[in-house]
């Protein structure tokens, strides 16, 4: 059995009661790290701390062709106030990039700006949208 962020997560509530329900076009990208600091010294030795024990994971979004309403919803989410404010108010997201039977629903907020693309035919695209992982709903 492959582990999965959810394996490693608290189970938390969002700030914002709203669960983004959209599978990414490309790739999910989740990039995992630990807080260790390493320090390599003149001589080539180094020392390694550990500040803390905790997972930290981002997911990086990729939508390729979105239609108008789709990228609305991402807009508004990202930008009203009373809803994720940027990157400031977490939320409900689910996470396409597992199995279909062991699929997690993750507590995240946005992690960058919020990019969007619009072509003059009127299709949307919003490719590298970074969300940090909080924690996980309890399943």
């Amino acid at each position: 059995m492959a582990s999965e962020m959810y394996d490693y997560l608290s189970t938390i509530s969002p700030d914002y009661a709203y669960t983004l329900d959209m599978q990414p076009h490309n790739v999910l990208v989740e990039d995992g790290a630990k807080n260790v600091k390493i320090r390599q010294f003149d001589d080539e030795s180094e020392t390694r701390v550990i500040r803390s024990t905790t997972s930290v994971f981002f997911v990086t979004l990729h939508f390729t062709v979105l239609s108008e309403a789709d990228a609305g919803t991402l807009f508004d989410l990202y930008h009203d106030s009373a809803k994720a404010c940027g990157m400031g108010k977490s939320f409900r997201w689910v996470n396409y990039g597992e199995p279909v039977a062991s699929r997690h629903t993750y507590v995240v907020r946005f992690a960058s700006p919020l990019p969007r693309q619009i072509n003059p035919s009127g299709q949307y695209r919003m490719v590298d949208i970074k969300l940090k992982v909080l924690g996980r709903i309890a399943d």
